[in-house]
Formats: C-alpha cells, sequence, structure tokens
C-alpha cells in the first residue's frame, strides 16, 4: 500500500487500482482497506478506485487524540493523492465521515452512501446516549471483547451469530482495531441527523438503504435524503445491513458514471 501524510503527520495507507475517474470508498467501523477490496475490483474496470486504511487500522497511523476534524484532514489527504476532484461511496459510519467531509468543503463530484448510522428520534438518542457511556467504560477497562460484541448487537447482529464470531479467527482482528469504535461513536455525535450541517452539501448524493433492513435505517435514510439538497434515495431490494458488493458495484457504476460527464462538460 502506498502513505500519505495528514495534516497532523499521521501516516495513512491507502491502495489504488483500476483506471478511470477517482473514486474513494470510505469504510465503516471495524472495517479495513481489505474490506473494501472485493466491491473495488467490481468497480475498477471503470474506475480508479481507491481505498484506505482510517486512522488507527490496518497500516495507518494514529495520532492522537482523535476528532472528526482529523478523520476529514486523512480523507482529504487521501483525496489530494487521488490527483484530482474525487467522489465518494460511504458504507455505515463511513458514510457519515464521508457527508461531513463534503459538509467541510472537500471537493466531491458525487456522494453515494449506505446506511449510516445515525439513530433519529427521542427513543433512538437516548440509546445512543447510553451505548456511548457503556463503550467507553468496556474501552477503559481493556474489554475490547465486550466493545465489539456491543457494536455487533448494537447492529443487530444475533447473540448466536457473535458466539460463533468470536470462536473464528476473524474476531481476534475485530479486537485490533476496537479501540476505533470510538472514533465511530464521536463522529456520529449525538446519533441525530445533523440537517443543518448537511444542507450545505452541494455533491448530487444517493442515499441507499436495504430492502430487508430495518425501518429505522429507512428512517434515517429519508431523513438524510431531505436534507441534503441533491440526494435522491434508493432502496436496494433483497439488501440488509451487510450490504452485498455485488449488489452495490452496479449502482455505484451507474451513479459514478456521470463524473466522466461532468468533467467533460466542464
Amino acid at each position: 500500500m502506498d502513505k500519505t501524510l495528514s495534516r497532523d503527520g499521521t501516516s495513512i495507507a491507502y491502495r489504488r487500482r483500476g483506471d478511470g475517474p477517482p473514486v474513494i470508498l470510505v469504510g465503516g467501523a471495524l472495517s479495513t482497506a481489505a474490506d473494501e477490496a472485493p466491491l473495488a475490483a467490481l468497480l475498477a474496470p471503470r474506475f480508479t478506485v481507491v481505498t484506505y486504511d482510517r486512522r488507527g487500522r490496518g497500516t495507518s497511523g494514529d495520532g492522537g487524540p482523535y476528532t472528526l476534524r482529523r478523520e476529514i484532514e486523512d480523507l482529504a489527504s487521501v483525496a489530494a493523492a487521488a490527483g484530482e476532484r474525487v467522489s465518494l461511496f460511504g458504507m455505515l459510519s463511513g458514510g457519515a465521515l464521508a457527508l461531513e467531509a463534503a459538509a467541510e468543503g472537500l471537493p466531491v463530484d458525487l456522494l453515494a452512501v449506505y446506511e449510516p448510522p445515525y439513530t433519529p428520534g427521542a427513543a433512538g438518542l437516548l440509546y445512543k446516549s447510553r451505548c456511548t457511556a457503556l463503550l467507553h467504560r468496556l474501552l477503559a477497562s481493556g474489554d475490547r471483547g465486550g466493545a465489539v460484541e456491543l457494536y455487533l448487537t448494537r447492529t443487530g447482529v444475533a447473540d448466536e451469530t457473535i458466539a460463533r464470531m468470536r470462536r473464528a479467527p476473524l474476531w481476534a482482528g475485530l479486537e485490533a482495531v476496537a479501540h476505533t469504535l470510538a472514533y465511530d461513536d464521536a463522529l456520529l455525535g449525538d446519533g441525530s441527523v445533523p440537517a443543518a450541517r448537511f444542507a450545505s452539501v452541494t455533491a448530487r448524493t444517493l442515499v441507499a438503504t436495504g430492502g430487508f433492513s430495518t425501518a429505522s435505517a429507512r428512517e434515517t435514510a429519508l431523513a438524510l435524503a431531505a436534507a441534503l439538497p441533491r440526494a435522491r434515495h434508493r432502496t436496494l431490494t433483497g439488501q440488509t445491513r451487510d450490504l452485498a458488493p455485488q449488489a452495490i458495484a452496479p449502482v455505484l457504476a451507474e451513479f459514478f458514471a456521470r463524473s466522466s460527464f461532468l468533467r467533460t462538460a466542464a
């Protein structure tokens, strides 16, 4: 992987595939660039696809203390390494980061997000607050496994599935990046959709949800689409929070193909 330096000097690792208009994939909680590789491979025939290890994950550095501003600067450094204006696809909390970066003025041609995990409504905000407090207690006590389990439970993973995951080799990798759950929790703020801030996003935006996802995920997506000036919502039939690369790749390819038109028109 190549490396770029963020504004605070933290090294951020990224990988480039394919040829064409640049698209950056922004992973969600517990993910690394390796997790984005299957989707990147599907998009690479038409785009220059950039995947990267977010701060504190994989082979990227982790200069502290964490702030959302630093994560936005990390993404800006990766975008600069791509050499021109970019399009973004953010998965789950990576979608929230992509939206925040666009709101802060990162030059973005097109923006697509899948189920940013905001928790609208009074009950959702209370639940987010309680999860935040418990997450910090678990991490402060060194219980990385407990922090991962909290995240998985919160995102709807069944108890029996978590039990199987704990016995699988992948669990060690999840625990290795468990400290970054606090980063994703922080970038979501109090859990509400920051509609006023996102009103400044000028990029055309696709907000997607799965047809089998929760009612809360759909409610959040519709609230986001309403808050963003140039957004539309799309439901992906048969998909859940665990999105299949083969399902989203053709949707993104069609959407991001417009970036070629934008450059030609300019």
